[in-house]
């Protein structure tokens, strides 16, 4: 279940004083370090972690607050990451998801640290228009791409048309030797395309979106 803001800045509290001092808090402690009203403020937040099972106490026992061993466990994780540094991925700018746009640089970074090979070989894109919409990529999305020349019938890919037009689309091989770069919009018609006209860039590996 997810904490309240205030929930986690008291739980936050709770685990950095004990990990400077080896012991917890009192209420008193709490409420001073964190300027909260009362002590029935800590103590209203106290019972809702402990109903989360963020937080045990023994009854009848004077600083006896316990954090969970899973948050405590996140929080080192977070650190460590923290630490190592966040690795970005370039935002390479605007891509079409309808008619192919000349796509262009730019200077932004998006951080995808569960996302992002370790090799520094992603890209990310934000989609515009609705070429895609049917295998749920909408416009506004950002993809995430592997750099490859590399795929296979059914891939969707980024793909350069004409040395300077980018699309998103599923790729496939045609008998007669050329591309067909497929739309997943049953209102929008294919665009075929020869072998030395097209420049594959890469292959989605992920869709992220923002709902606000």
């Amino acid at each position: 279940m997810a904490l309240t803001p205030r929930q986690k800045q008291v739980l936050d509290f709770i685990a950095d004083y004990i990990d400077e001092n080896h012991y917890n808090p009192s209420y008193e402690e709490i409420a001073r370090g964190l300027q909260l009203a009362s002590l029935a403020t800590v103590h209203k937040h106290v019972e809702a972690l402990q109903e989360r099972r963020y937080l045990r106490r023994t009854f009848n026992h004077s600083r006896s607050l316990e954090v969970a061993e899973q948050y405590l466990e996140q929080r080192r994780g977070e650190r460590g990451a923290a630490a190592a540094g966040v690795p970005q991925v370039p935002l390479a700018g605007r891509i079409a998801a309808g008619s192919p746009v000349e796509a262009i640089a730019g200077q932004e970074t998006l951080a995808f640290r569960d996302f992002t090979g370790k090799d520094g070989n992603t890209f990310a894109l934000e989609v515009r228009g609705d070429s895609m919409i049917e295998d749920h990529i909408c416009s506004g999305d950002y993809i995430l791409a592997e750099k490859t020349a590399e795929v296979k019938n059914g891939d969707i890919v980024v793909a350069l048309v004409g040395g300077s037009d980018a699309t998103l689309k599923r790729f496939y091989r045609e008998p007669d030797g050329r591309i067909r770069l497929q739309p997943a919009n049953a209102a929008m018609a294919p665009i075929f395309v020869g072998p030395a006209d097209l420049q594959i860039q890469g292959r989605v590996i992920s869709v992220m979106r923002k709902y606000r």
